[in-house]
């Protein structure tokens, strides 16, 4: 299920295939409070099932990417990270040209700001401290103080785009037309009838699994989709067709439900 939603769309194409170790939270000893690295992601890339010993910090300079959890799946910009607690098994894909960022924080100076994978509002104040601690050779007391202020900015996002991927056989045909053709406009009545059941229980199945109905589901994985198309430099006309949406209106008035911002706010972040 997890390869299912993220490598959907990538079967024609090359990708990277990146192996990872996974360990226990704290498993090894770090000598850091936060350290963080930066990469730009030549070719696409899933990164298979891992965990850190650290709390990670995923964000991104430019570009969109997703990590997985279970059977939930988190888009992350640069404006909208991840905070992920160490232990926590997940994997990843990150589309070429992604400017990824990452943070590692060491559990012994450094609890989790939550018990469970938790969307981040990354802020240019914060942007910026992460930067000045890669980037800069600072003292003691400096590196302790920057190290401190990011501590106090991290805090859960007001929005995350969040999809969660349902597993019951009856919405298999549902889930995989969506993520390989966000632009699929088959309507609950019309998937109803395919599959021999009433609207009703196609949409009790989505809401016992997911806490959304059909209709928001399918939006927010067009927006999910969207946002990798907008993070690459897309038309905004051109990427509302492209999930399906017959005018701009209507993609970012779902846009603006989903993420708490208009499409062209979000390119120019």
């Amino acid at each position: 299920m997890v390869r299912r939603d993220v490598l959907a769309g990538a079967r024609d194409r090359v990708f990277d295939n990146r192996r990872l170790p996974s360990y226990e939270a704290g498993e090894i000893a770090v000598p850091f409070v936060v350290w963080g690295t930066e990469k730009v992601i030549a070719r696409d890339t899933f990164w298979e099932e891992h965990s850190h010993p650290t709390h990670e910090l995923l964000w991104n300079e430019r570009g969109a990417s997703s990590a997985t959890i279970g059977p939930r799946v988190w888009t992350i910009t640069s404006t909208v990270g991840l905070w992920i607690p160490a232990g926590v098994r997940h994997c990843g894909w990150t589309p070429a040209g992604t400017w990824h960022r990452a943070a590692q924080f060491g559990v012994h100076a450094v609890p989790s700001i939550a018990d469970r994978p938790v969307a981040v509002e990354v802020t240019p104040l914060l942007r910026l401290l992460l930067g000045r601690l890669d980037g800069e050779e600072l003292r003691a007391d400096e590196r302790a103080r920057t190290e401190a202020m990011v501590l106090d900015l991290i805090a859960p996002a007001r929005n995350e785009i969040l999809l969660r991927i349902p597993e019951s056989p009856l919405l298999a045909p549902i889930v995989s037309a969506v993520l390989e053709d966000p632009a699929d406009t088959t309507t609950l009545a019309a998937w109803a009838a395919r599959l021999g059941v009433s609207g009703r229980t196609v949409t009790r199945a989505f809401r016992a699994e997911t806490g959304l109905g059909f209709s928001r589901w399918v939006a927010t994985a067009r927006v999910r989709h969207a946002i990798t198309l907008l993070a690459h430099g897309e038309d905004i006309e051109e990427v509302a067709a492209c999930v399906g949406y017959h005018s701009v209106s209507a993609f970012g008035t779902a846009f603006r439900r989903i993420t708490g911002t208009s499409p062209g706010r979000f390119r120019v972040r």
